[in-house]
């Protein structure tokens, strides 16, 4: 695994990393990107905390360069690599990784990538994060910058979470109802987020905009425990 060879790489080091302003470095990211940058290269939504301000950083540079949908397939990529390896996220918040360990993790981080990185973009930010000792905000960067996307491409996100995966015909019958429904509008495209909880025992949670419909087996038992409580 990735977060292996990170760990090997941290553990002949126990140099802490620089401090740095975390407002200023994200600032200085976010303004080389933004130069010259006009309607067509904002950022259709607004995002926030760290991470939303370096997707949406991320996303007027692509959009500057053409290379909106490359990169976006790299960070898909990417975002596949931090759900194979768990331990990944912890590693690249390691304190005691070196200029030169970041170095050698941005190069294997690239590999993943494969050839979706046209322009390098993606190369770019990798070490635009390295330097300013926030490569543990990747993570969070690849699942905002999908979400910037799919206003793009002018997508209505259906997050659907259930205990176990679901089959794909299940996905498809939910696609097909909800997207006939007044939730997506005229022209927009429904797009299935399906999602994995154990917690919620059974059943589904349903989210679009900013509905919910909670139909977890754990919803229904607090719903049972709340009405014993009260008449008890």
């Amino acid at each position: 695994m990735l977060s292996g060879r990170i760990f090997a790489q941290a553990a002949r080091s126990s140099v802490p990393r620089a401090p740095i302003a975390a407002q200023a470095s994200i600032r200085s990211y976010a303004a080389a990107a933004g130069q010259g940058s006009t309607t067509s290269t904002k950022p259709p939504v607004a995002l926030f905390g760290i991470d939303g301000t370096y997707a949406s950083a991320l996303y007027t540079a692509a959009a500057k360069t053409s290379t909106l949908e490359s990169t976006s397939k790299a960070l898909e990529t990417l975002s596949g690599v931090f759900k194979k390896d768990p331990k990944l996220q912890g590693m690249l918040s390691a304190p005691m990784l070196t200029v030169s360990d970041k170095k050698q993790i941005v190069a294997e981080l690239q590999k993943h990538t494969g050839g979706a990185d046209k322009g390098d973009t993606v190369k770019n930010f990798l070490n635009t994060l390295a330097e300013n000792n926030r490569l543990s905000v990747l993570e969070g960067v690849c699942e905002k910058f999908g979400v910037l996307m799919s206003a793009f491409r002018g997508e209505v996100e259906l997050t659907v979470t259930s205990a176990a995966p679901l089959d794909a015909k299940v996905l498809k019958q939910l696609e097909t109802a909800i997207s006939k429904s007044q939730y997506v509008g005229q022209g927009k495209k429904l797009k299935v987020v399906p999602k994995v909880n154990p917690d919620i025992r059974g059943g589904l949670i349903v989210e679009i905009g900013d509905r919910t419909i909670d139909l977890s087996v754990s919803s229904k038992m607090a719903k049972m425990n709340k009405l014993l409580t009260d008449t008890l």
